[in-house]
């Protein structure tokens, strides 16, 4: 029976030569209905608006969450009042600190303070002013102050 292959699976009688049982009345088929084309391309549509909702949802909340992060790094007692450029790289800085004034060299490498005054001293000084002029040269530091007090001025309301 292993030397002729061919012979063994003629006899069975399961070639080439056997009838399909097909039924006749085409029962076996699945028909498909225009319904359930439309059913999936509204779940297409659904789907599609719930993933343009997480995702807008997502950015929200990250837009939050940085906007959180930015107001508890920014601070609300600092203010740089006025810099004078030294060099490349060397400035100083007055920061307003509170009711403080606070003069600090800023180089490369680090920032030193260099003396502190208080308010009335520095009105005393001369080193700030109670109302700064908008015609006079106004400190690269104070030019947003400068600018809103401008922005006061001519803004229609």
């Amino acid at each position: 029976m292993l030397l002729a292959p061919a012979t063994a699976f003629a006899a069975s009688g399961t070639g080439e030569d056997t009838a399909l049982n097909l039924p006749a009345d085409g029962g076996g088929t699945k028909k498909i209905s225009g319904a359930s084309g439309t059913g999936s391309i509204v779940r297409t549509i659904v789907g599609l608006a719930i993933v343009l909702a997480v995702i807008y949802g997502v950015a929200w909340v990250l837009k939050q969450v940085k906007a959180s992060k930015e107001e508890r790094l920014r601070g609300g007692g600092l203010e740089s009042t006025a810099v004078v450029p030294l060099g490349p790289n060397r400035a100083l800085h007055l920061v307003r600190a509170g009711s403080e004034f606070v003069l600090v060299g800023v180089a490369e490498h680090g920032v030193t303070p260099i003396r502190t005054y208080t308010e009335e001293e520095a009105l005393e000084l001369g080193i700030i002013g109670e109302d700064d002029d908008l015609d006079g040269d106004v400190p690269r530091a104070g030019a947003v102050r400068w600018l809103d007090r401008l922005r006061d001025r001519t803004v229609r309301r």
